[in-house]
């Protein structure tokens, strides 16, 4: 029916497809994915799940990573911001010897190497058994 959807407003309206690529994974518990107050956003933690399939990203801390900040960068672009206006992640992992690894996915995120504060903090579990998980907050810039 979604596609449907798609390809009705392609045609008739010149929407592009690319709009589906504009989810995020569905929740695995009882929370909203981001929520807007007061002109701050604040991001729930993102687990390394694939939107289209649900698929949790284990065994590569590096694709885990990305996974976890493209689906961030789809709840910032949903509210009209981006990656530049988060002013605080909070990163878990279930593995320190992963930081080093888990920096280098992370920076390139921020095209200006202009980052936000930071925790980074090891963990004993996470949601899934995930090996990561990356929360955050973000104010637009003005």
């Amino acid at each position: 029916m979604k596609s449907l959807l798609l390809v009705i407003c392609y045609l008739f309206f010149g929407i592009s497809t690319s709009v589906a690529q504009d989810v995020t994974p569905k929740p695995i518990a009882p929370y909203t994915p981001a929520v807007m107050a007061n002109g701050t956003l604040y991001l729930s933690g993102q687990i390394p799940r694939v939107p289209e399939t649900g698929e949790l990203i284990k065994g590569d801390i590096k694709k885990a990573t990305e996974q976890c900040m493209k689906n961030i960068g789809v709840l910032l672009k949903q509210n009209s911001l981006d990656f530049e206006d988060l002013v605080m992640v909070n990163i878990y992992m279930t593995n320190m010897d992963n930081y080093k690894a888990i920096n280098e996915a992370y920076a390139p995120f921020f095209k200006n190497q202009k980052y936000p504060a930071r925790a980074a903090i090891q963990i004993g579990r996470l949601p899934m058994d995930a090996e990561i998980e990356i929360s955050g907050i973000a104010v637009k810039h003005l």
